[in-house]
């Protein structure tokens, strides 16, 4: 975790609670003990209103408040799939308010030209399926547009070795899959997490065109929506 991100979930965490013991952020945000010390140290340094000392506890005084547009990727992506899934139940009250939602969001972002509050690489149907450990890293793959290599089984068991470029993740009722762009086949592929024996983040970045792009293939599949 980045520091900057680590002082942001710090005084989120300390805003929820009372009085806040080292101890208890330390387990919170799994870091040590003398680094939450250390991190106070900053925030009281910079400014910030926290009261107390190491060994008594720490309570953030109230009215302080953070924007409310500081997001992390993963929090941008899990609001998007939040919104997605609302717009999805085609009541036509709630499709709006989310767009709205959405559209406030976005508007407050950093940069909103250059993250879309409508581009979290996921399709969701509310799968009972935990989430594949390979998850997260095939989620960052797509949001860095890097280069991922798979050894993957097909349903006829046949095994082979993939280079491709993700495009988005599926949570659907029957599985975990994620589509991409294959440069053995030079088209789109839909694989299975269940199938995949080996995932390599490679570290080659790619470009997609208005061939290879998700909107390309979304278009392609007839999805009406982007997520």
């Amino acid at each position: 975790m980045r520091r900057a991100e680590r002082l942001f979930r710090l005084v989120n965490e300390m805003r929820t609670r009372g009085v806040s013991r080292a101890n208890e952020l330390a387990e919170h945000l799994e870091v040590s003990i003398s680094t939450i010390y250390r991190d106070i140290a900053h925030l009281q340094a910079s400014g910030m209103p926290i009261e107390g000392e190491a060994g008594v506890g720490y309570l953030l005084r109230p009215g302080f408040d953070l924007p409310n547009t500081t997001f992390t990727h993963d929090q941008i992506d899990a609001l998007a799939v939040g919104l997605a899934f609302v717009e999805s139940t085609g009541d036509p009250a709630l499709v709006s308010a989310a767009r709205e939602v959405r559209a406030k969001i976005q508007a407050g972002l950093p940069a909103p030209e250059e993250r879309k509050l409508a581009d979290a690489p996921y399709y969701s149907l509310q799968s009972k399926n935990s989430a594949p450990a390979d998850v997260g890293v095939l989620r960052e793959a797509i949001r860095t547009q890097q280069v991922v290599e798979i050894t993957y089984t097909n349903a006829g068991g046949s095994t082979s070795t993939r280079r491709l470029r993700p495009l988005v993740i599926w949570n659907l009722t029957d599985g975990w899959m994620f589509s991409a762009w294959c440069e053995l086949r030079q088209d789109f592929r839909t694989f299975r997490f269940d199938r995949i024996a080996q995932l390599t983040v490679t570290g080659e970045h790619f470009i997609a065109d208005e061939d290879t792009s998700l909107t390309a293939f979304m278009e392609r599949e007839g999805c009406e929506e982007q997520v």
